[in-house]
């Protein structure tokens, strides 16, 4: 299958675009092993997390109308979020993926969603974070911070990319806020936990 991807990626997706999913599948795939998930699975969804990317925004609204996904305003604003549900669809309609943890990975890869798998929080990780988004110290933290802890990573990567919208001006999609809500809670009530003396 992996071949089949790729050829459909070549003729779909600039080449820039490839480079930076297979640079996100890679990463998955490195995360995955370190937090011992299921390696396969992280690099079928880091190399189909962005199918959908290169779609018109007309196609991406037409497709996820036809799906019956919830279309905000926010999203008939800037339609590109959707790609990342869109990828989803074509995952499974074009390269019959029927694993629902998977496509979940995929289809939430760009907003987030509390409670978020593993996969899904390595493949969200994987995409804000691999190699080409640059070498900063925040990213390096962040990726750092990736090895460690993925809830507290996926909370602080949702800091990160809040700074970079509201410093350009761009829409903020509230499932990305409570996403990071979520996983911030869900990292104090750990840590609350690890602090508390034994009773």
């Amino acid at each position: 299958m992996r071949q089949k991807v790729l050829a459909w990626l070549a003729e779909n997706v600039p080449p820039a675009r490839v480079d930076h999913i297979l640079r996100v599948e890679q990463m998955a795939v490195n995360l995955a092993q370190h937090h011992k998930q299921d390696m396969e699975k992280a690099s079928k969804a880091g190399l189909m997390h962005d199918l959908a990317k290169c779609f018109p925004p007309q196609k991406l609204l037409e497709m996820a109308k036809t799906e019956g996904l919830e279309i905000d305003e926010v999203m008939l604003a800037c339609p590109h979020l959707l790609h990342a549900e869109v990828s989803a669809i074509v995952a499974r309609d074009t390269f019959g993926v029927e694993d629902e943890e998977v496509l979940q990975a995929i289809a939430n890869h760009t907003l987030g969603r509390p409670g978020m798998s593993p996969l899904c929080c390595i493949v969200f990780l994987a995409d804000s974070l691999e190699p080409g988004r640059g070498h900063t110290p925040e990213l390096q933290a962040l990726r750092h911070s990736s090895l460690e802890n993925l809830q507290q990573a996926v909370w602080q990567t949702c800091d990160y990319t809040f700074k970079f919208l509201l410093e350009s001006n761009c829409l903020i999609h509230p499932r990305t806020l409570t996403t990071r809500n979520w996983f911030l809670q869900k990292s104090k009530a750990k840590q609350n936990n690890i602090l508390q003396p034994n009773t």
